[in-house]
């Protein structure tokens, strides 16, 4: 039997750069506060993650640059295309990322933006240290052995 996939869940937008240029230690789970017009406009699918990073300020959760956007047909009351947008996640999830971002040195990056099975605008943001450009290569390299392995074991 077929499964029918779920229309509310979607994925929006996926900062895939983030696992080339830092090392995920850990992701959370966030909610966004959005105006209707960014919904309908997400809905849509104009947006991109790829430029913003998540902030810890003033004991509240931040998306920096974060682009939605404008929706057309919302020209009188629409929104700013960058504007910060609030993030949703409790006080000890809260507790936990101020201690990695100042006391640790750690990043917080946006990996994907996308509607949950009930239709709710979802961000997961990980939390990241900064690889190096050595780094970086042993990445690549570790990638591309694992692909070659795998053709190998698949031909042999």
């Amino acid at each position: 039997m077929m499964k029918i996939s779920d229309p509310n869940s979607k994925l929006i937008s996926e900062n895939r750069r983030a696992r080339f240029d830092y090392a995920i230690e850990d992701d959370i789970e966030a909610g966004i506060m959005l105006l209707g017009s960014e919904v309908k406009s997400l809905r849509q699918g104009g947006s991109n993650i790829a430029d913003s990073y998540a902030s810890v300020e003033g004991g509240e959760l931040w998306l920096i640059n974060g682009y939605i956007a404008p929706y057309l047909q919302a020209k009188t009351w629409g929104h700013e295309e960058r504007r910060r947008r609030k993030l949703l996640v409790s006080r000890k999830e809260m507790s936990r990322l101020w201690n990695a971002t100042k006391r640790e040195g750690m990043t917080l990056v946006p990996l994907r933006m996308y509607f949950n099975e009930r239709g709710m605008v979802k961000i997961k943001i990980g939390v990241a240290k900064g690889k190096k450009a050595a780094d970086k290569r042993q990445t690549s390299a570790k990638r591309d052995w694992d692909r070659q392995k795998a053709r190998l074991l698949k031909q042999g």
